[in-house]
């Protein structure tokens, strides 16, 4: 029945409506809607936060439900179920499949992030929307959301595996990339300034001499580190809970089904790490490895806080702070201090990387306290912030390699400056008049404003030529 609704007083239609059936009833549902009953009430029942799972996450069920299709077409099971499928309808019920993967239905997906805490009514969703794309293909009433574009699965086996399937691609596919690229990046900085001295400094106090470029390779290795726990992450995420539909027992699927399924994500996706789950009673009913992951992601964005804010201090001034680097100036930096500019993709990248930190304490506490039993009722809210920190780390990190890491430049008199000023030069005295003494020499030259080799001289402590050989700051960063 369709349903033509009509604002009373301005007599102007609103929409068209059709009447959908569940097994609860009958449900009103938008007329060129995909969805249907289930996914209606979703959008009735969850009026939370105006927003949908992303793009994402759907893209990555669209992909398990067609390997789905795949397998249970592989195993058989489609010409051997109640309501048997002609190839016609298999072919139509997969590449529907394959559609709401490549994002042709992103807007029937309207059900809200809060909603039921296993991702059923997203998984319905995809359900409704693929068995309808299905029978428009097919030119067929037949093929059912439960009972064909369901077949084999629960929502709490084959949701965890999209979340995996998504937050695996993303890592793969954007994060790893930015880390290698602002990696070499500085890796190319590093060698540029290899022969540039510095004053290092520990706990924001002066501390003994190293090049620029040292202090900056010390920062790309970081990337390096980072890379590391990405992958880490990824391998966090490859076994997949499909197979054990809804309590781990596997119950009305086929035995091979959860690592045919994981098989042909692998060759369809290229990622090999994909395999079905040692355990699935484990894998159904909590969410550690999407922790363990985050966990990962969380000390990747930690890394980059680091970075940021020690370039952030580096590029300090121009004529008050350390101004050792000089960072690109993009825009404006006050709304009243004319000629002022700020570090602001440090400050970008460091706002995101809080973000993510605070991702994390989200995913902590759902898989935390969301899993009793057989299931973890707080998934949705995981895949979302999951998805949300890799997107946000990977588009900030690109950001500030291209517009701020490239960019930079090394102020050598700036460096050069502090170097002789220092009072740690007095380090290299240690080993010929001892610790104490050598303290002595850096508490006169503070006291009288001199430098620690000037009070050296004074004090006849060496021969010029000795003093030289000692307090050659070169020397002191190991790059003679």
């Amino acid at each position: 029945m369709t349903i033509l609704r009509v604002a009373p007083a301005s007599g102007i239609m609103v929409s068209t409506m059709r009447t959908e059936y569940d097994t609860m009833g009958a449900v009103e549902v938008p007329d060129d809607a995909y969805y249907g009953a289930q996914t209606q009430r979703a959008v009735e029942n969850f009026p939370i936060s105006g927003k949908p799972l992303p793009p994402e996450l759907i893209h990555a069920l669209g992909l398990v439900k067609w390997a789905a299709a795949k397998a249970n077409e592989e195993l058989g099971l489609f010409v051997k179920c109640a309501k048997p499928l002609t190839k016609k309808q298999i072919e139509a019920l997969q590449t529907a499949a394959l559609e709401v993967a490549e994002g042709k239905f992103d807007d029937q997906f309207p059900v809200d992030v809060f909603q039921t805490g296993s991702g059923t009514s997203t998984n319905m969703n995809a359900n409704e929307v693929i068995a309808r794309r299905a029978n428009e293909l097919a030119a067929s009433e037949d093929i059912h959301p439960n009972d064909h574009v369901n077949m084999g699965q629960s929502t709490n086996d084959i949701f965890p595996t999209a979340i995996h399937v998504a937050v695996v691609e993303l890592i793969t596919s954007q994060l790893i990339p930015a880390l290698h690229k602002a990696d070499a990046v500085l890796l190319e900085k590093a060698a540029a300034w290899c022969e540039i001295l510095k004053i290092g400094r520990t706990h924001l106090a002066d501390a003994t001499p190293l090049t620029l470029g040292q202090e900056i390779r010390g920062l790309a290795h970081q990337f390096v580190c980072a890379t590391c726990a990405a992958n880490d992450a990824v391998e966090s995420l490859c076994e997949l809970p499909a197979g054990g539909t809804a309590v781990g027992t596997g119950i009305n699927t086929h035995p091979q089904f959860g690592r045919c399924l994981a098989k042909i994500l692998c060759e369809c996706t290229g990622f090999v790490c994909f395999r079905q789950t040692s355990d699935h009673f484990a894998s159904n009913a909590q969410r550690d490895g999407l922790v363990a992951a985050h966990a990962n992601i969380k000390s990747i964005a930690v890394t980059l806080m680091n970075i940021a804010n020690n370039i952030r201090w580096l590029g300090s001034g121009p004529r008050c702070g350390f101004y050792e680097i000089i960072i690109p100036d993009l825009q404006p930096g006050s709304s009243i201090m004319p000629g002022k500019v700020n570090p602001v993709l440090c400050e970008a990248l460091m706002q995101v990387c809080a973000k993510v930190i605070g991702n994390d304490a989200t995913i902590t506490t759902c898989g935390m306290v969301g899993g009793q039993f057989q299931l973890n009722v707080m998934m949705p809210v995981m895949a979302d912030v999951a998805i949300e920190s890799v997107k946000i780390l990977s588009n900030a990190l690109n950001v500030f390699t291209e517009k701020c890491l490239k960019g930079l430049e090394a102020n050598e008199a700036k460096c050069r400056e502090g170097v002789e000023k220092s009072l740690s030069m007095a380090t290299a005295l240690n080993p010929y008049i001892g610790y104490e003494k050598a303290a002595a020499i850096a508490k006169e030259a503070f006291k009288t404003g001199k430098t620690v080799r000037e009070v050296c001289l004074e004090q006849n402590i060496f021969p010029p030529d000795k003093l030289a050989e000692i307090l050659d700051p070169m020397k002191m960063t190991g790059n003679e």
